[in-house]
């Protein structure tokens, strides 16, 4: 089984967030210990009213260790933003397979990236409310990272719309209104989860779009899907019938 990669090991460039430190594995272990206490006390009390020593004490270090691995606070944030990024990035390619159908593919991928948010919410809602902290150079690595992500999900859009499956879409759109979607999870989870598992979320959400853009033939094949993927919410079961009678 291949070890799974640190999100803070090699993830960008490493000019970036100069660390003193060049053991890259000592690097990834202790940033992640940082950024753990970080996106806490972040997400807890605001980004401008944590400091540093706040950091490091929560981390159960020094903050001179911590300025070995990060120069600044602002480096700090960034390392906090790019794990959930980078996340994103090593989930969606690992959740699907090549003998997957268009339609199972972009649900895997939905799938992979809603539930990293539901991990991660903190580090996803702290991305909202503090990306406008960092320098504008900073600001650019984060979106380069989005961006990048973003990608994988509009590859399985085309895959579809190429397979006839779905009609022609504008594939940019449609890949950030997925995005929203699932980071919709974590910006009103007091109340989404009173109301829905995230099971249900995923389902009722991929439902959704997939009868927004689906043609008749996408429709047939949706309904297969749902035919071989008993769904856990239960309340899909009815969608069943409409997709066999597309046949």
């Amino acid at each position: 089984m291949k070890k799974q990669r640190s999100p803070l090991a090699g993830s960008f460039d490493q000019a970036v967030v100069k660390s003193q430190v060049t053991d890259e594995k000592l690097v990834a272990k202790r940033r992640e210990q940082i950024v753990s206490a970080a996106i806490e006390l972040f997400s807890e009390q605001g980004y401008y009213l944590t400091t540093v020593l706040d950091i490091a004490r929560k981390a159960g270090v020094s903050a001179g260790l911590i300025y070995q691995y990060a120069q600044t606070k602002e480096d700090v944030l960034l390392l906090s933003l790019v794990t959930v990024l980078d996340s994103y990035k090593q989930e969606l390619p690992r959740s699907v397979k090549a003998t997957d159908d268009p339609i199972q593919a972009l649900w895997k991928s939905l799938d992979a990236y809603c539930r990293v948010i539901d991990r991660r919410r903190s580090a996803a809602v702290l991305a909202y409310r503090s990306t406008k902290s960092l320098p504008r150079p900073q600001r650019e690595i984060i979106k380069r990272l989005e961006l990048e992500t973003n990608e994988y999900l509009a590859d399985r859009l085309r895959d579809c719309v190429s397979a006839g499956l779905f009609r022609e879409i504008n594939v940019d759109l449609v890949t950030y209104q997925l995005v929203l979607y699932a980071h919709a999870w974590a910006l009103k989870h007091w109340r989404l989860s009173a109301i829905t598992t995230i099971d249900g979320y995923i389902e009722q959400g991929f439902d959704f779009f997939v009868h927004a853009m689906a043609t008749p033939k996408g429709l047939v094949d949706y309904g297969r899907f749902l035919s071989a993927r008993p769904p856990k919410s239960g309340r899909l079961k009815g969608k069943r019938k409409a997709g066999r009678a597309g046949k």
